[in-house]
């Protein structure tokens, strides 16, 4: 019977709008929407059937997955004029992190294991631009990402049972596969917002991975959360199957103002 209804279909007089309409039933807008140019490669090249069909449900994915980027991508609070990891040059560090090891770590697979990287040094060095680049790369690779400044994370901790946005905010953090949390150890808190970060980060482990940006060495870190035993727990967590980087050298922000504007 579908045999036959397809050889007495005159298929050079259905009108576009129609199947565009058909595919919109089925949720395919992103196939409809690129239908009528997908006609138009298909009359002016030898395209089969199987060839088209793949077409149409190639083209939905894509949209799809362009759509999911974008979300993701709003939904991570990335600063603003973040940067490609390609525009970084690790070889203008006197040390801490490599081109070998950057590409190492753009192929993710820490990321699949719930890894955690800890970017530490002097401000200026870049270690924020090169987690953000990052966490970009992830977002672009299909994951989902939620970058904080530790002062900001710790007001969502403070206010999260009592303010609606914040306990938004917070669920998605700990949604995220990837958490990025940035300038540790640049102000003070307290030994409530300490503990309140310790359970945020038992929440997360092994569940996501999270990359730290830190001014201060990790050996330093009892002092900036105010008691040792807490720092104690907080680091066996966060350097489980976690790779540490050092960066010295002159400061990656003066020699490249554009970067960073």
């Amino acid at each position: 019977m579908n045999r036959e209804i397809l050889r007495n279909m005159d298929t050079n007089h259905i009108p576009v709008q129609r199947l565009m309409a058909l595919l919109e039933t089925f949720a395919l807008k992103h196939a409809s929407k690129m239908l009528p140019d997908l006609l138009e490669t298909a009359d002016h090249e030898t395209v089969t059937n199987r060839q088209f069909l793949l077409s149409i449900l190639e083209t939905e994915v894509k949209g799809r997955n362009e759509r999911r980027r974008k979300r993701n991508y709003s939904a991570a609070h990335f600063p603003p004029n973040i940067r490609p990891l390609e525009e970084f040059n690790p070889d203008e560090l006197e040390s801490g992190i490599t081109q070998a090891q950057l590409i190492r770590l753009k192929e993710l697979s820490w990321l699949d294991t719930c890894g955690n990287l800890v970017f530490a040094g002097p401000p200026g060095l870049g270690k924020t631009m090169v987690a953000a680049g990052l966490g970009l790369h992830a977002i672009n690779s299909g994951y989902t990402v939620c970058f904080e400044k530790m002062v900001n994370l710790v007001k969502i901790l403070d206010s999260a049972e009592t303010e609606r946005t914040a306990g938004f905010r917070l669920r998605n953090l700990r949604k995220a596969q990837l958490i990025i949390v940035d300038e540790i150890g640049y102000t003070p808190i307290t030994r409530s917002q300490a503990n309140r970060f310790f359970t945020f980060i038992s929440d997360t482990y092994e569940t996501s991975s999270i990359i730290f940006t830190t001014n201060k060495e990790i050996i330093d870190w009892a002092e900036m959360m105010g008691d040792p035993v807490l720092t104690t727990a907080l680091l066996d967590r966060i350097l489980h199957r976690a790779r540490c980087y050092s960066f010295q050298g002159e400061s990656y922000r003066l020699k490249h103002p554009t970067l960073f504007t």
